[in-house]
């Protein structure tokens, strides 16, 4: 059942993405060579507790910990741990907060000092495939309008889109209907209302789109071996278009 938010769901959402906005900021800062993932995480869970709020993620369906911190092959689900990060890779950072009753949800792929230029266009088009997609939100649109174009563009950049993960509906659980593919069919899928709280979070290979899972039971891994960037906001559809509620005010908006 898709649950579309009054005004003041949306108020409390608006609160908790504040929070979840400035724990990337800490968390960007910090992302450099040396550090681990475990420390990223601890930065992160102190954060937002003393904000008042609680990570999403952690124990959710068992996960341990309070962000997902993915590393150049890992797409999504990485468990922090004392591995330190190295310069030249990319960290995908995924961060759930749930305060006030709702949660929000946002992701960002880091580079960790100087990357490669292959690298580099990976991400920028996976941050661009969400603006992509953003595009086609608005009340009366087709969910699928919104994946045709994040495969699109991936795909016109040589890149791959991951089919065996999807981004979700969001608000008082942290995963709602619907699902939002980042792969479609122009004209298809049901139809967007003004009100409804999006996941929508691109999830872009260097090489196949094709993934697995570790043995640890969470983390998706390329099966190519080749690098991966996620790139996501919690969006709210309205009449015109969409509001992005985990967009910080000095990132660009305009993608």
């Amino acid at each position: 059942m898709i649950i579309i938010k009054s005004q003041e769901a949306l108020s409390k959402m608006r609160a908790s993405a504040r929070i979840l906005k400035d724990t990337f900021r800490l968390l960007e800062e910090n992302v450099k060579a040396g550090i681990t993932t475990e420390e990223l995480d601890r930065l992160a869970y102190e954060y937002i507790t003393r904000s008042g709020g609680r990570p999403s993620f952690l124990n959710y369906n068992g996960y341990p910990a309070s962000i997902c911190a993915s590393v150049d092959e890992e797409v999504v689900h990485g468990i922090p741990s004392k591995r330190r990060l190295e310069g030249g890779q990319i960290v995908g950072i995924d961060i759930g907060v749930f305060f006030e009753g709702f949660h929000t949800d946002a992701a960002r792929t880091f580079a960790v000092g100087k990357i490669s230029p292959e690298k580099q266009k990976l991400i920028d088009v996976t941050r661009q495939c969400f603006f992509e997609g953003l595009a086609a939100v608005k009340e009366g649109a087709r969910l699928g309008d919104v994946g045709y174009r994040i495969q699109r563009y991936a795909e016109n950049n040589g890149f791959s889109v991951v089919r065996d993960l999807v981004g979700h509906g969001i608000g008082v659980s942290m995963h709602e209907d619907p699902n939002v593919p980042n792969f479609g069919t122009l004209g298809h899928g049901i139809r967007l209302k003004e009100g409804m709280t999006l996941a929508i979070e691109p999830m872009i290979n260097a090489g196949s789109y094709h993934v697995k899972w570790l043995g640890d039971g969470w983390t998706v891994v390329t099966c190519d071996g080749k690098p991966s960037a996620h790139y996501e906001n919690t969006v709210v559809v309205t009449k015109e278009g969409a509001e992005i509620l985990t967009l910080r005010r000095e990132e660009k908006a305009d993608g």
